[in-house]
This record gives C-alpha cells, sequence and structure tokens, in this order.
C-alpha cells in the first residue's frame, strides 16, 4: 500500500480534511512567503508545508513552491519528482504553469516540486542575465494569468533550502515577506542574525519590499530553561513579527512525511498539528482586508473544506 494518501487512524485513502468550523479571511491580494533561515534543521519545510496544508483546509488557494533540492516539501505533500519541476523553471525557461500539481485530497492546494535536476540549476545559472530574478518573472506572469482568469491565489509559500545561493536569492528577491522559523536554541538566534544581514543587502539591491514579517518557534519544549529563555528573547527582540504560538517537540510531526503527508492529514488532532493551524489562522487574521468598522473579515466564497 502506498502511504501517499493513507491516514494513520484508519488505513484508508485520504480523500479530504477536517471541516473548519470557520473559514480563514482571504488577503487584499497574492500573499508572497518565503521561509528562509540560513542555519539547517529548523523545521523550515515541516513549517512551509503544514502552514500551507492549514490554510488550504481554511478554504484559501495555496501554492507552494519547493526549492530546496532535496525535495522534503515534496515529499511531506505526497508529490512526485520524477518529470519537470523547478529545474525547468529556472534553466530552461517553461512557464510556472506548466509544472505545477495539485496536492491530493486538498482542493485548495498546489505544488510546484523540487526535481532531480534542481541540484545542478545554480551552476546552470551562474552566467544567466537577471539570474537572481528568474523565479520573480516567472511568478509574475504565472499571477497575471491567474488574475485575469478569475482564479487568484491567496498565499505562495516558498521553501528555501539552508544556504545563501542563487535558489534561496531568487526566493527572496520575488517574495514581499518572509517567514523564519527559529528553533529553541541558541544556534537559531545566530542563524537569524546571519539572515537579517543578508536580507539587507537583498533590499539594497534587489528587492526593496522584501522584509520579515512573520517569526515562528519551533521544536518548543516548554520543561527545558533553554527553550524558554530563547523564547523570552524573540519576543524581546521581535516582538511584532513573533507569532507567539510555540510548535511543539512533536513524534507526529516527525513522523508524517515518512507517510507522504503533513501533519494535518497524518494526525489532525495532535498538538503539533492544532499549533500550526493556529498560526496559520494567525498568518491570515494578520493578512485579512479590513470590514468598514476596522474589523477582519472572512471573504464569504472561501468557504471550509469538507472531509
Amino acid at each position: 500500500m502506498s502511504g501517499a494518501d493513507v491516514s494513520r487512524e484508519t488505513g484508508k485513502s485520504v480523500i479530504g480534511v477536517r471541516r473548519l468550523k470557520e473559514a480563514m479571511p482571504r488577503p487584499l491580494k497574492t500573499r508572497l512567503f518565503t521561509v528562509a533561515n540560513q542555519k539547517g534543521g529548523v523545521g523550515k519545510t515541516t513549517s512551509a508545508v503544514n502552514i500551507a496544508a492549514a490554510l488550504a483546509m481554511g478554504g484559501l488557494k495555496v501554492l507552494v513552491i519547493d526549492l530546496d533540492p532535496q525535495g522534503n516539501a515534496c515529499t511531506a505533500l505526497g508529490i512526485d519528482r520524477d518529470g519537470e519541476g523547478m529545474y525547468e523553471v529556472f534553466v530552461d525557461d517553461h512557464p510556472l504553469a506548466s509544472i505545477i500539481q495539485k496536492v491530493a485530497g486538498f482542493p485548495h492546494l498546489e505544488c510546484a516540486p523540487a526535481n532531480q535536476e534542481l541540484a545542478g540549476a545554480e551552476i546552470s545559472m551562474v552566467n544567466m542575465v537577471a539570474r537572481e530574478s528568474i523565479l520573480k518573472l516567472a511568478l509574475q506572469d504565472y499571477l497575471r494569468t491567474r488574475e485575469e482568469e478569475g482564479n487568484r491565489l491567496d498565499y505562495i509559500i516558498i521553501d528555501c533550502p539552508p544556504s545563501l545561493g542563487l535558489l534561496t536569492i531568487n526566493a527572496l528577491t520575488a517574495a514581499d515577506e518572509v517567514l523564519v522559523p527559529i528553533q529553541c536554541e541558541y544556534y537559531s538566534l545566530e542563524g537569524i542574525s546571519l539572515l537579517v544581514s543578508t536580507l539587507s543587502k537583498i533590499q539594497r539591491a534587489l528587492n526593496s519590499a522584501v522584509h520579515i514579517s512573520t517569526i515562528l518557534l519551533t521544536m518548543f519544549d516548554s520543561r527545558t530553561r533553554l527553550a524558554n529563555d530563547v523564547a523570552n528573547d524573540v519576543r524581546a527582540h521581535f516582538p511584532k513579527e513573533l507569532i507567539d504560538i510555540p510548535i511543539p517537540r512533536a513524534v507526529r510531526i516527525s513522523e508524517a512525511p515518512s507517510f507522504r503527508q503533513t501533519v494535518m492529514t497524518y494526525d489532525a488532532s495532535s498538538p503539533g498539528a492544532i499549533a500550526y493551524m493556529q498560526v496559520a489562522r494567525e498568518i491570515a487574521l494578520r493578512g485579512a482586508g479590513p470590514r468598514e468598522d476596522g474589523s477582519t473579515q472572512s471573504n464569504p466564497e472561501s468557504g471550509a473544506i469538507t472531509a
């Protein structure tokens, strides 16, 4: 039996997702997030795919772009990496629409896969003109087409490799917002310092609009003083950017990719899934359009997904 669409609890194919009591509000325009941290192992891919899945469960239209040659986001979403993917977009100038795949069980979730050849993309891009803006231009064409079709995306979430190469620079050049997962250890604080320095260079040279809008605490263990100390430091230095809903260190989150699923379908009632759902709703609320009375509102067309 394939693990692509199999529920841990029932062993049956996953044909839908949990119904949300309240749909998440749509943003005024497509929000582009790059999930980045120059330190590896902090939960970038895990956060990218689970937040994307949770937003899609809230009725929002979401695209995940996997720029990590390891392709872990594809694994968690059950996406095939054997065909054309982001390598062809970067190197062969293929349109983004030609490589996007639907994610099983999520009517509103899609993925642009990191195929096997992506590991060699940066070498092939070295002599290209405007090589830092290839993804930005591809996204502009794709979003324009979807707007014309009346099928606007709500969120684009770009998962980056843990390095400052051309792929990550492309992601930062294309995005408006950066989501930074911080593992509750001191090395992760050093990682965000490096990212802030890198981001200032990107802002000066390539994309003045990009900024850190969202910080997320991952692998949080409230029993340890270290985790609490790191969390307090982040709260002190990034009070506006931090979504203060720590993601716990949880076995279910780690197990889910081995079944080619996000934790949202693997075990939707687990503490990790609930935390990611709360984070996704907070992200959606922060980007929601205001009503005349100044409060946020849900878009009536953005219905909950039924199982």
